[in-house]
Formats: C-alpha cells, sequence, structure tokens
C-alpha cells in the first residue's frame, strides 16, 4: 500500500502532466486547505470557513483552514510562498499583508511576486467615533476643532503600523491638521481611553465598536469607505467632508492567493467558485453579521488592489515616519 506522502506526490505528478484546461477540470486531486495569518474566532477566520465550506461542496474535496498567526503574518505567508504551486495550499490575504510589505524591512517572501491573487472575499469599514455627548457633534465640528487647536487634538488607534494606525495618520495628512496618532494595545484599550477623555477620537474597524455606538456610549462620525455602511446609513462618509477629502476612501478587506506559479486555470477556477460562493444569500448574511460586506473579484482585481494598498501604505509610513521594522 502507498503511504499517503507517496499517494500525494504521485496526484501531483499526475496533475501537472495534463494540459491547462485538463489540469483545471482535474482539480483538486486532495483536500485544499487555507492558510489564516490569524488566530480562529475572528472575522478572518470565520470568513475564511465560511467560504471554505461552499467552496468543499463546489470542488467536491474537503476545505481544511490553518490557523497560523504571527507578526506580519509572516509565519503563514512564508509557508504558503513555499507550497506546492498546484492550488492545494491557499493563502488569506487582507489590507494586513498590503501594510505587511510596506512597514517591514525584510520578509522571508515578496509579497507582489511569490502569490498569484484569487479572488477578494470582503471588505469592512473604519470609522471615526467619539465620545457620546462630547464636545464634537459631526466631523466638520472635530475638523474646526482641529484647525483652530493645532497639535491638541489627540487620535487612537490599535498598534503602530496597522491598517487603523495608518489610516487615522492618512486622514490626518489629507485633511491638513496637526493632531497626534496615539496608538494602544488593541481595541478594548483604546475605547477605554476614548471613553476616559485620554485620547479625544478613535479611528478602528466599525465591527469593533458596533456594541459601544449600540449601546449610545460612542457616537460614530464617517466611516472611511466610499460608501455608507449598511449597519449605519445615517452616518456620512469622510469624503462627504468635501474638499481635501473629497476622495478620501480606506477600507480593510480581505482575499485569497495562492502560490505563485500557481496555473492560471487553476487559478480562475478557484475565482469562479469564490464568486459563486459570494453571491449565496447564506454566505452574505454570515458575513453581514460580523459586519463584513461579501466582495469577490479577478484574479487582476486582487492583484492591483494589493499592490496600489502597498504603494499607498509605504507613503504614508514614509510621510509619517513611522521606523521599518
Amino acid at each position: 500500500m502507498l503511504q499517503p506522502g507517496r499517494r500525494r506526490l504521485l496526484a501531483a505528478a499526475a496533475l501537472a502532466a495534463l494540459s491547462p484546461v485538463a489540469r483545471a477540470q482535474a482539480y483538486p486531486v486532495r483536500p485544499v486547505r487555507i492558510v489564516v495569518p490569524n488566530a480562529a474566532g475572528g472575522a478572518a477566520d470565520i470568513t475564511a470557513r465560511t467560504v471554505g465550506q461552499k467552496l468543499a461542496a463546489a470542488l467536491g474535496q474537503s476545505v481544511v483552514i490553518e490557523n497560523k498567526p504571527s507578526a506580519g503574518g509572516v509565519v503563514a505567508g512564508e509557508l504558503v510562498a513555499r507550497a506546492e504551486p498546484d492550488g492545494h495550499t491557499l493563502l488569506l490575504v487582507s489590507s494586513g499583508t498590503a501594510v505587511s510589505a510596506a512597514l517591514f524591512q525584510s520578509l522571508p517572501f515578496d509579497t507582489l511576486k511569490d502569490f498569484a491573487p484569487v479572488s477578494l472575499l470582503a471588505t469592512f469599514d473604519l470609522a471615526v467615533v467619539v465620545k457620546e455627548g462630547g464636545r464634537f457633534a459631526t466631523l466638520a465640528d472635530l475638523l474646526t476643532y482641529a484647525r483652530a487647536h493645532p497639535g491638541q487634538l489627540n487620535i487612537g488607534t490599535p498598534q503602530i503600523g496597522t491598517t487603523q494606525n495608518l489610516a487615522a495618520e492618512l486622514f490626518k495628512v489629507t485633511a491638513g491638521i496637526d493632531a497626534q496618532v496615539v496608538p494602544f494595545n488593541g481595541t478594548p484599550p483604546v475605547i477605554t481611553a476614548l471613553r476616559g477623555g485620554q485620547v479625544d477620537v478613535v479611528i478602528d474597524i466599525l465591527g469593533g465598536l458596533m456594541p459601544q455606538i449600540a449601546a449610545k456610549a460612542l457616537r460614530p462620525l464617517a466611516v472611511l469607505g466610499a460608501q455608507r455602511a449598511p449597519q449605519l446609513p445615517q452616518v456620512p462618509t469622510v469624503r462627504e467632508s468635501g474638499g481635501a477629502l473629497a476622495s478620501f476612501n480606506v477600507t480593510s478587506w480581505n482575499g485569497l492567493a495562492a502560490p505563485a506559479r500557481t496555473p492560471p486555470a487553476v487559478v480562475e477556477r478557484l475565482a469562479r467558485e469564490v464568486q459563486a460562493a459570494l453571491a449565496q444569500a447564506e454566505v452574505k448574511q454570515r458575513l453581514q453579521d460580523l459586519n463584513l460586506r461579501a466582495q469577490g473579484s479577478t484574479p487582476a482585481q486582487l492583484s492591483e488592489h494589493l499592490a496600489a494598498d502597498v504603494r499607498r501604505w509605504s507613503d504614508v509610513i514614509a510621510r509619517a515616519r513611522i521606523p521599518r521594522q
């Protein structure tokens, strides 16, 4: 009897010998794993599991989620970059992937060359929030105060180098205000600081703020994306402020990528199946419950999206003089 490892090698060799079209039709020949650079139970993990369940049904093979949390997603990224490029090992990529490419001086992989983007999975909003009953009722109030009191406005965010932290740096530069961005060790401490008056305003992912907003402890002034959040249709976008902020647009996102050199036909097959999964009402609702917006893409669209984010955050890091790690 052949050992499991030997069977996998023979299956991979048989797949590689096929023409591109036949390869896509034969794929997959064994279980597919999605490596998630985050701990189990979070939005990224649940997104991967929700989509993975539908992928398994469409592909006729089980889809296994493997959590590999680490600073900057390095462990997960290296694992997938070095995996056999046959579509059986995938990586959950995100706006954090782009931030890491911009922030780290050296990574054991090239973010833009060592992966074959497959499709976006979801986007999720960031928001500008203040303490309910405080001095700011609108974003215009906050901007007016910041311009009249240079250096006195404190913007709280999670850790240095997170998407939220860099979004705050981009916000103040774009708005032309002199404000201090103050990082905290995660969302709970930054909310505590805001409610306690240690910071004036917070920029963070909307999903983590919703319980406080629903409890009327925090007031959302604006969301940072191009369109209003479905959960808060009455809250304007930052770009609705006009002027220098008229084209402001920052959202967090996640998607799927395969190792570079994965056959294009396999990548295209995966992209089609992902988009079909995201179109299902059950999947849309599951993601909406997590304050995520289901959003697929073509491989080319995700490739450009990732590259554009790397360029943008590299520029923000340089302008904010954040030391590269």
